[in-house]
Formats: C-alpha cells, structure tokens, sequence
C-alpha cells in the first residue's frame, strides 16, 4: 500500500471520527428529549446530495479548565452549503450533543466563516440554534464570537435572506443574533430564549415564572412578537422554512422566484360581493379575503399569534410572490396600535428589501387611544408605519373594503405615502372619522339647540354618511383611482401586477434612512 493510500486511509477514519459528534449516548439523550441531531437536521434541509460541509477539521484552540483534555467534534457546529428545493442555501447547525453546542471561539469563527460566504455568494443564509450558550472556559473569546456574528447579521441585514430555527434552549447573549435576523422559528416544548433564565429572575428579583412561560414559543409568539413561525417539531421547523425559501429571492438584486400557477388571471371572487357585514359594528375575517386573491386560496403567514389586529402573509399572484398587509376587523375592529405598527412596518422593510410587490387591504377605524398606547409610544411606533410604506420602493397596490378614517387612512398606505395604484369597494368609507363623531364636532351647536337634539343627530349623521361616508368623493377628487365590485379584486391585481413589473423608483441618496425606533 503506497503512502498517498495511508494517508487517504488516515483522512477519512479522522473524518468519520469528527462525524460521530457526541457519541452515540449523547445522540440518544438528544433523540430521547424529541429532536434531531445536527447533521439530522441539514440532510433533511439539504436536497438529497447536495450538503457541502465547510471546515469539519477546525478545533478549539482553549486549554482552560480542563478544555485541553476535552474532544469537542467539529467544535460543536456543522456548517457548509447546498440546495434547498434547488437554490444554494448556507448554514450553521449548532450540535447540542457536543459540549452542548456551546459557543466557543473557533466555533463561532466556523460561523463567521460560512457567513461570509453566504454574503459573497450572494445567497441566504440559515442558523439552526440548538446550544447551551457561550463556553465560558474560554471565556472572553466567546462574547467575541457572538460579537462577529451580530456585526454579519447586520451586514447581511436586506442584502440576503436571514432565518434562525431556536431548536434548543438560546439565552443570554445568543438571542441577540436571532433577533438581527429576518424570521425566527421555534418549536413547542423543545425551544426557548431569554435574556436570563428563571433561576437568575428569581434570585435578582424575586419574580418567579416557568422556562416556557418566560421564552417559550407561545410566549414569544404572542407577546413578544420576536418568534415569527411556532413550528410542532424538528421535521414541521424545516418543512416551513422550505416553504418560507421558496417566496424569497436569493439576495436583494434579484426578484422572487415565479413557479407554475394553474390558477387563472382572470378569476372572479364572487364570495366577496358578500363578505362585508351590513351592520359597520360587525367584524369579518379579512384572511378569507386574502385567500380569495391568492393562488389556490394559499398563503403563507408569520406573526400568526401576535397583534391579531394586523394580519400579514406572503400569497402567490400568478405565481408571483406578493407581500399582504391587512386590517383584520375581527380583532379589535382593525385597529392601528404599537403592535399591529410594529409588526406591518417590519414586513413592509422586509418586503422592499427583496423586491416583493406590497398589496394592502385597508379597514381601519384608526390608532388605538388610550394612556396604555400614548405611554407606550403609539406616536413613534405609528410614525413607523408611515416612514415602511413611504420609503418602499417596489410596487405597492392598496384595497379599501370598509372603513378608512383618519390618520389611519394615510397610514394604510394612502396615494400620498405613495401608493401606485388605490382602490376601494363601494362598501368603503374614506373619511376624516366616522360619521358620528364627525357630525357631533361639526354640528354640535344646531344638535345641541335643536327641539329634539337626539333626532337632529340622527338626521345629520344620516346626511353626512350619504355625503361622505362612500367612495365616491375620494374618487372623485382623484384621492382613489377607481371604485371596484368586490369580485373584481383578483382580476385587478393580476392586471396591475403585470403592468408594473417593470417600475423603478429612486430615492434621493444618502446613507441611510433614520426610521423612528
């Protein structure tokens, strides 16, 4: 046997060695708790085949506190490439079965590394977290390593997709890379993140709260609002990242993939002409609406459990990606608030980023009152909402289906925050406020001296709502382009969709926007 064979033989026993991660117990202490191991993990990511791995040889360079005698395989990571549905994807899996996938300074420079690449190729870039947290033997070396990935999450930042899958426990200093990223998933009963766990809440304040109440998925999910995707297991985490990857474009230079639609262009949605209640105090559910725009009735929504109020998805049109912003009427009448703020204008950001047209159904009655709100910062938190739509470039399309009052009106994506293309539903009313409040300012002194005050109201609400309480003064000053029936939606959409695919909008330059955070 020649020396080249020794060595090839030497090679691939050391490589087999590396892939064993943990150890066999450890892999089944992992698979006993319900989840994959690392590599489990990516080769159901990764079309058959296709899974390149990126510095499989890399060691801890550390000998503090017994780490010298320690054997952490591939340092307790696995990251490389491949094609996810036939696109070029990168990733960093975290491996809990070694040292508890925690993050040590080699560790964290195979992260930077595969990053990087992910940057100059131009292509999205996924972490599967699933670790105890900085290696605190190594000490400074490790909050060194978080730092780096912080500074290439925000590089990244609406240059290529960024997703983070918390399939394992992520707190301190690690939930800071998730939250930089552009969605977060998390998985029921096998993942949480915080700042600090129960037992130093407890200790330094006294509050005492369970794992999963304190950073669980629902909490997140719900309250939060930093878990956009709750998934039911390990296998359901990746199916929807697949599907998520299959809306987005690879980078922000190019637009989203067009897959086969066998819908037509031409469809009407007659159960439209009907969804609107007669009553305006009766809510609807706007994601029937939606589904009867998109493709086959599919679409795809994060933020499912947070500010209900605001419902956002991605739909295909034609097979073409598009990006939904709606009021939902059965949460709190549609109400603008921090929440339903927040989560539409990140959306929006998100959306502009990668060339993904915007498609806004309003029904808003306004911004939610209140000291709660005002104390919170509903000014800032709506101004957001004004600053995503009026800076996005791609094509942006807006549907009145009921009320549009106020403030709330230019906030949904108006004409005048630039909005290409508006339309409204005779069911519409473009106003200043409802008809009630408007008639109890403008009338107040021929209510109040009238003979019978409660049914001169009536009779001037009764007035103003023929006046003004329709779409037609709007369209008439040009403020709307054109009033449509209900059914009519899909049709018009598709049309509009092909007639600005082309649109290119330049912003004056500058470094950067300063959004009100």
């Amino acid at each position: 046997m020649g020396l080249t064979e020794d060595r090839i033989k030497a090679f691939e026993a050391k490589r087999e060695k590396l892939m064993t991660q943990g150890g066999d117990a450890a892999i089944k202490k992992q698979h006993d708790s319900g989840k994959l191991t690392a590599r489990e993990r990516l080769l159901k990511l990764y079309d058959a085949g296709t899974f390149q791995e990126v510095q499989l040889f890399v060691e801890k360079r550390s000998t503090l506190f017994g780490l010298g005698d320690k054997q952490i395989n591939a340092d307790a990571v696995v990251c490389g490439f491949g094609n996810v549905n036939g696109r070029t994807v990168f990733a960093a899996a975290q491996d809990f079965t070694s040292a508890g996938g925690s993050l040590g300074e080699m560790h964290a420079k195979k992260i930077w590394k595969v990053m990087d690449m992910a940057k100059d190729a131009k292509k999205p870039f996924i972490a599967l977290n699933d670790s105890g947290g900085a290696r605190i033997q190594e000490g400074v070396p490790a909050l060194e390593g978080y730092g780096g990935i912080f500074y290439r999450n925000t590089i990244c930042s609406g240059y290529i997709p960024q997703i983070t899958a918390i399939m394992g426990p992520t707190a301190g200093g690690a939930v800071y890379s998730p939250a930089l990223t552009d969605w977060v998933f998390m998985i029921k009963g096998k993942s949480y993140m915080y700042i600090t766990g129960p037992d130093v809440i407890k200790a330094v304040i006294g509050e005492e709260v369970t794992h999963d109440d304190l950073g669980g998925p629902m909490a997140h999910a719900s309250k939060s609002g930093v878990c956009h995707f709750i998934a039911e297991s390990d296998e359901d985490c990746i199916q929807q990242i697949q599907t998520l990857l299959g809306y987005l474009p690879e980078n922000c230079h190019e637009m989203p993939p067009v897959v086969p639609s066998t819908d037509k262009p031409d469809r009407e949605c007659p159960e439209l002409d009907k969804i609107i209640p007669d009553r305006a105090t009766r809510g609807y559910d706007m994601k029937k609406v939606v589904a009867a725009v998109a493709d086959g009735g599919v679409f795809f929504e994060p933020h499912a459990n947070w500010a209900k109020n605001m419902f956002v998805c991605f739909i295909r049109v034609m097979g073409q990606t598009v990006g939904v912003i709606a009021n939902n009427p059965q949460f709190g009448g549609g109400v603008l608030d921090v929440n339903a703020s927040d989560k539409a204008s990140r959306f929006i950001r998100f959306c502009d980023a990668f060339n993904i047209p915007l498609l806004t159904f309003a029904d808003v009655p306004g911004y939610m009152p209140g000291t709660h709100q005002e104390w919170n910062g509903i000014i800032s938190h709506g101004a957001k909402l004004l600053h995503a739509y009026s800076e996005a470039t791609v094509p942006k399309f807006t549907v009145v289906t009921r009320k549009d009052y106020g403030g709330a009106y230019i906030g949904m994506c108006s004409k005048q925050l630039g909005a290409d293309y508006v339309m409204a539903w005779p069911s519409a009313e473009i106003a200043v406020m409802g008809a009630a409040g408007a008639c109890n300012i403008v009338y107040r002194r021929e209510i109040t001296t009238a003979a019978d005050p409660e049914a001169k109201r009536a009779e001037l609400i009764a007035a103003y709502e023929e006046q003004f309480n329709n779409p037609y003064f709007a369209a008439k000053m040009g403020i709307i382009e054109e009033v449509i029936a209900p059914r009519e939606t899909r049709k018009r959409v598709v049309a509009l969709l092909e007639a600005y695919k082309d649109k290119e909008q330049t912003l004056p330059e500058k470094k950067h926007n300063n959004i009100p955070l």
